[in-house]
């Protein structure tokens, strides 16, 4: 049963960001995240070093978050902490540091699955906001179910049908790879540093988007693949750079605007479509990629497009962030959803049926 004020300390560590937030029922009071710079150099993340630096951001994440939130360990409900899918090495700990909290709080543990926390981000609350009360009247800052999400981040692609705030049916995902990797594995090859999906973006911006062409996979039903336009793309800035090898420096706004176009139409298709079988009028958008320029625009032109209300979460929540993870968090407390100490890390794991 709900208490009147519940607090939720969350921490977030699937991958290279170690993030702690403190919420008060479903409102935000603090979300702290610790990036890592080490892996640029790589070119990707180094799971070794990303679980090391974990280690050494993850008490001052969550001291920095309980400061900024004013609140007490001693006034934790509960510790809501990411069990997967992510790297393995990050992931533990985390889970180690948040049962250690727990057992020591006496307080419940509750996992979360980070795919599904990406979608509940659209309905966090922030600290000054209208009352909860207001906005249960007015239902028009969260979706309403069921809705369709479209979930994209650099290890995941998926369309999910979301039936309640813990009811996910999987439509369809990547067979290969996710879009997120299309964008950073494409970088790479051009030049940019990693993470090279904002700077595709940012120099989209100047170019122009039917400049060239790539390959496209033809997937049956609502699944994607990514894995053919990488080949394309790589191909194709070889042979050009072959006959100029200033190609890419001459033309890198028009690649990257060209590039970027196209994998956000192969996004939308299938999107179009599961919106088509579902008949479902309500999109979503949530993970990392949610916080692309181009996509976001082409999101909000459906509106008007073919009739359906969209939802974007803020840029903040669009990320790797422990805020996302504390409203599953809150939403799994009401149901009594708890887990056991014994509960391990997953790399992988279904977000629906």
């Amino acid at each position: 049963m709900q208490k009147a004020n519940t607090y939720i300390l969350a921490i977030e560590s699937s991958c290279d960001d170690t993030s702690c937030a403190i919420l008060n029922n479903n409102v935000v009071l603090a979300n702290i995240t610790a990036n890592q710079s080490v892996h640029e150099q790589y070119g990707g993340v180094i799971p070794e070093l990303a679980s090391r630096d974990h280690q050494k951001n993850i008490v001052p994440v969550v001291d920095a978050a309980l400061k900024k939130a004013g609140v007490k360990l001693s006034q934790i409900n509960a510790i809501a902490v990411t069990v997967g899918p992510g790297l393995m090495g990050s992931l533990l700990v985390g889970l180690t540091f948040a049962k250690s909290l727990a057992l020591a709080l006496k307080i419940p543990l509750i996992e979360v699955n980070h795919m599904q926390a990406h979608i509940l981000a659209h309905f966090i609350k922030e600290a000054g906001d209208k009352t909860e009360e207001a906005q249960d009247n007015e239902q028009i800052n969260f979706p309403q179910f069921p809705f369709l999400c479209l979930t994209v981040s650099g290890g995941h692609t998926q369309l999910v049908k979301i039936k309640g705030h813990l009811e996910f049916e999987l439509l369809g995902q990547t067979i290969d790879d996710a879009v997120g990797e299309a964008f950073d594995k494409a970088a790479k090859v051009i030049g940019l540093p990693y993470p090279g999906g904002p700077l595709i973006d940012k120099y989209a911006k100047a170019g122009n988007k039917n400049k060239f062409k790539f390959a496209e996979s033809n997937v049956a039903g609502l699944d994607y693949s990514f894995s053919g336009i990488k080949t394309s793309f790589l191909y194709f800035i070889q042979n050009e750079t072959l006959k100029n090898k200033n190609f890419v420096a001459e033309n890198l706004n028009d690649i990257c605007a060209s590039y970027q176009s196209h994998l956000i139409k192969v996004l939308l298709k299938k999107v179009k479509l599961a919106l088509k079988q579902t008949g479902i009028k309500q999109l979503a958008v949530a993970g990392g990629v949610s916080a692309n320029s181009l996509l976001r625009e082409e999101i909000k032109n459906m509106e008007k497009e073919i009739n359906v209300k969209t939802f974007i979460p803020p840029f903040e929540y669009c990320t790797d962030n422990a805020a996302m993870i504390g409203i599953a968090g809150y939403y799994k407390f009401l149901q009594g959803q708890f887990s056991q100490v014994s509960v391990v890390p997953q790399v992988r794991m279904e977000t629906g049926s």
